[in-house]
């Protein structure tokens, strides 16, 4: 492709709506995408779950009660470790290899927990205190929202 083709391509895009273009021709493929549009796809991802929570505590105020007592029964039990973002939870590094902790296993600050997979990306999840791990509270595999807890830790 040659760049005044490529050049008038890239006019278009800025000068339209469009955010992302893709062209394969026979010589490769070119792929335009606008500045400000990876900028807006996290905040809408953020708010989502914000909404879903808030949905069901206006529909029945009565089950909002109940989660609040059963999330305070853990953190009276010992401190918990948080999730960090929103995404899926993995106990182990790959799928054959052990998990980086099991319930009664002694950590140190720092010490990874977890992986926590957030839009393509495996983000290692480590301990922010030292202590013994008596409760792991989300299953492998699982999608997990900004600050739930996943483990219970002593």
């Amino acid at each position: 492709m040659d760049l005044r083709k490529l050049k008038t391509l890239i006019d278009l895009v800025s000068e339209s709506n469009v955010t992302e273009l893709e062209i394969t021709e026979a010589e490769g493929k070119v792929r335009i995408v606008k500045g400000g549009a990876p900028v807006l796809v996290p905040a809408p991802v953020a708010a989502a779950p914000a909404l879903t929570a808030i949905a069901p505590a206006a529909s029945a105020p009565q089950q909002e009660a109940a989660p609040p007592a059963t999330a305070a029964a853990p953190a009276a039990a010992g401190a918990s470790i948080t999730a960090p973002m929103v995404g899926t939870f993995y106990r182990a590094p790959n799928p054959s290899a052990d998990a980086f902790v099991e319930v009664g296993t002694q950590v140190k600050e720092g010490q990874i927990v977890c992986i926590i997979e957030a839009m393509k990306i495996l983000n290692e999840i480590e301990a922010d205190r030292s202590g013994t791990i008596k409760q792991i509270l989300v299953e492998n595999g699982q999608a997990v929202e900004y600050g739930q807890p996943l483990f219970i830790i002593e």
